[in-house]
């Protein structure tokens, strides 16, 4: 099967597997993710073959859904592109960039392995801020039943990744502990230039937030 005719099938297996989910990491993300990671690619001169996979499969069996198994997504990853015969090489490359997509916490978060790992990371952290990782932020925590926000309870900004992981989360605190920070974790020098108009807006939306908050404005 030849890389385009491969890509489709992926794209529809992925749409198939998302569709109607409702915490933010639907086909929609996936899309999303896709299309900005291609950008990214291309700019950065990525393997793109290697970038659109990762893209769409990034999500295939997130660690987040699966009791923070992360070895369940590279797992599924493989069991669909092997199926697809697609060559071993990339199939070991694409499980690695699903193993390692997750922010690591501020505390101790490592930079992608690869360039083509960097891309995926950061069209996927991309989709996490700005105007859109805003909508992403308050969907992930209604499905979780997670507060809006609670001024009694501080962010906790310095955490690795477990202590992220474990943490009791309001969603306005959520901004502070990772969303904010990841214009600091970003691989490649098109995604940083991305990242900070999305980061802007993001903080701008936290101040007004607040000052609606508490009856200001």
């Amino acid at each position: 099967m030849n890389q385009i005719k491969t890509i489709q099938e992926v794209a529809k297996e992925m749409e198939r597997r998302q569709k109607g989910e409702s915490s933010g990491h639907d086909w929609f993300h996936t899309q999303r993710v896709w299309k900005i990671g291609k950008r990214i690619a291309k700019k950065e001169r990525a393997d793109l073959y290697v970038v659109e996979l990762g893209c769409l499969l990034h999500d295939i069996a997130d660690y987040k859904f699966h009791r923070g198994d992360k070895e369940v997504g590279p797992a599924e990853a493989g069991k669909l592109l092997i199926n697809l015969k697609v060559d071993d090489e990339v199939v070991k490359r694409i499980k690695e960039i699903i193993r390692t997509m997750g922010f690591g916490g501020a505390k101790n978060h490592k930079p992608m392995k690869t360039l083509e790992g960097g891309c995926v990371q950061d069209a996927d952290f991309l989709d996490a801020i700005g105007a859109i990782g805003i909508a992403r932020c308050f969907a992930f925590g209604g499905q979780r039943g997670n507060i809006m926000y609670d001024p009694k309870i501080p962010p906790q900004i310095n955490q690795s990744a477990e202590e992220y992981s474990k943490a009791d989360h309001t969603q306005i605190n959520h901004f502070y502990e990772k969303l904010l920070l990841l214009r600091n974790h970003f691989n490649t020098e098109t995604g940083k230039r991305l990242a900070d108009n999305r980061t802007r807006y993001m903080e701008e939306f936290v101040n007004r937030f607040k000052k609606e908050w508490d009856g200001k404005i």
